[in-house]
């Protein structure tokens, strides 16, 4: 649906005339940034709850796939400089953290845990992560822009989200299945950005990825630290995306 024609339902009959799908894809799809914050922001008091309720088809666990596949091939990668400095409402984040929390996970173990930075915590978290580079950073390779672009990225940001994993103390669960089960649940959290018009980057380094920083956020050491998802609008045109053939990277075997 062309984006006039599309704005023009949207204001004369309200979301509610629309399921769930046909919004998802209205937002994920539409090519203008301020509009496609427009469905989102008017859906923003329930867009999971109308989308679950509406998507279904046939009463069963089948979403529409077509929904589905629009917003994972949507998802895209975008970094803190080309935020806005818009903040998004706590609520919505919340939600975002409620979805990583359905990740699958090996043994139930739940490895993921989620560090939110806002308002004023967003610049001291900037500037301890400058002091960390500064500090395990050798001299002759030092790099004050780097140091300041931390501080940037955390001040451009909307919230800044620092994951981790938390080992198992039984240990009983291999450490790559905790990893990966982290990199699911991080993984959800930034498909349901994507759904609300969210623009995020996953981020690692040397100091976000320190024993100084996992001893800031006061884990354990065997916890490990996997990076920050950095959160906000963008006014940006939505990227477009790129990936060769998923054929080059499958084998089949039936015999």
């Amino acid at each position: 649906m062309p984006e006039k024609e599309c704005v023009g339902s949207i204001l004369q009959h309200g979301l509610t005339a629309f399921d769930g799908q046909t919004i998802v894809v209205w937002a994920s799809m539409i090519g203008t940034m301020a509009v496609r914050q427009l469905i989102v922001s008017i859906f923003i008091r329930a867009p999971l709850i109308a989308i679950s309720s509406s998507s279904f088809q046939g009463g069963g666990n089948h979403i529409h796939s077509d929904a589905v596949s629009e917003l994972i091939r949507r998802r895209r990668s975008i970094k803190p400089s080309q935020f806005n400095t818009q903040r998004i409402d706590d609520s919505v984040v919340s939600v975002l953290l409620e979805n990583a929390n359905w990740a699958p996970t090996h043994g139930m173990t739940e490895p993921w845990r989620f560090f939110v930075f806002s308002d004023t915590a967003r610049e001291s978290l900037g500037h301890a992560l400058a002091g960390i580079y500064r500090t395990i950073t050798p001299m002759d390779v030092l790099k004050p822009a780097k140091a300041d672009k931390l501080v940037e990225s955390c001040r451009r940001s909307s919230h800044v989200i620092a994951v981790a994993m938390k080992r198992q103390d039984s240990r009983k669960i291999p450490e790559i299945e905790e990893i990966e089960a982290v990199a699911c649940a991080v993984q959800n959290l930034h498909l349901t950005a994507t759904a609300y018009g969210l623009a995020g980057y996953w981020s690692s380094g040397k100091a976000i990825c320190s024993d100084q920083f996992r001893d800031f956020l006061t884990l354990g050491p065997d916890d490990r630290i996997l990076g920050l998802f950095y959160l906000g609008y963008t006014d940006d045109e939505w990227p477009d995306g790129h990936r060769s053939p998923a054929a080059d990277k499958i084998q089949w075997f039936r015999e």
